[in-house]
C-alpha cells in the first residue's frame, strides 16, 4: 500500500523564541528529521502542511511573519509539496485528500504539533477518510493546558492524546521503530 510522510506544522512559532512555544519541539523536530530523511532516501510521497492563521485575533502563524516558517530541521526541498492550511484539520478546504487519492496512498504516517490540535485532528480526519495511519510519538510536541482550574502538564497532554488515537485511530511507534521497521521491508513504499 502507497505510503505518504504528513509533517504537520513544524513551524518556527512553536520552537523557543516563538509565538507559541511547545514543550520539546526541538527534540521532536530531530525526530521528525529522522523520519523525513528515511523518506527522502526512499523516494516516499511526503507533503509537508504548513498553517496560516487567517481567524481574528490570531496570536501565531500571522502570514508574513518569520513564525509561520517551516523549521530548519525539516525545510522542504525544491519540488517537495507544501500544503498551507487555516484549519487544525489538514484535510479542511485544502487539496490534500485530492492529492492523496490521485497517487493512489492509502497509509500516512504523521509527524508534527500540536499533538492535541493539528495532529489529532488531522488522523482522526484521515482514518474517517479511510486512511491507515501511524503517528510518531516523539516526533510530536505539545504543551500543558488548563481544565477546571488546573494546569495540565504537557507530558500528560501527549500521553492522553497519543493514547486516545492509539485505541482506534492509529497505531503509535516511535521513530525509531519505525525507521527499524523500515528497514526490515515495511514502512515506506514508493508511489
Amino acid at each position: 500500500m502507497p505510503t505518504a510522510l504528513l509533517l504537520i506544522d513544524i513551524q518556527r512559532d512553536y520552537f523557543p523564541g516563538g509565538r507559541m512555544e511547545l514543550e520539546g519541539s526541538l527534540p521532536a523536530a530531530m525526530q521528525a528529521q529522522k523520519i523525513l530523511t528515511a523518506f527522502r532516501e526512499k523516494k516516499g510521497a511526503l507533503i509537508h502542511i504548513q498553517h496560516l492563521s487567517v481567524r481574528p485575533g490570531a496570536t501565531f502563524f500571522i502570514p508574513g511573519t518569520e513564525g509561520v516558517q517551516i523549521h530548519p530541521k525539516v525545510q522542504p526541498l525544491p519540488g517537495e509539496m507544501v500544503i498551507q492550511k487555516h484549519f487544525p484539520n489538514a484535510f479542511r478546504d485544502t487539496p490534500l485528500l485530492e492529492y492523496l487519492k490521485k497517487e493512489g496512498i492509502g497509509h500516512l504516517i504523521i509527524a508534527g504539533m500540536m499533538t492535541h490540535m493539528c495532529v489529532e485532528a488531522t488522523t482522526r480526519a484521515a482514518f474517517d477518510l479511510g486512511f491507515r495511519c501511524t503517528v510518531i510519538q516523539d516526533a510530536c510536541a505539545t504543551r500543558a493546558l488548563n481544565f477546571e482550574e488546573k494546569v495540565i502538564p504537557a507530558s500528560q497532554v501527549q500521553a492522553a492524546f497519543l493514547a486516545a488515537l492509539g485505541a482506534v485511530y492509529a497505531k503509535i511507534v516511535s521513530a525509531e521503530d519505525f525507521i527499524s521497521e523500515k528497514a526490515a521491508g515495511g514502512g515506506i513504499s514508493n508511489v
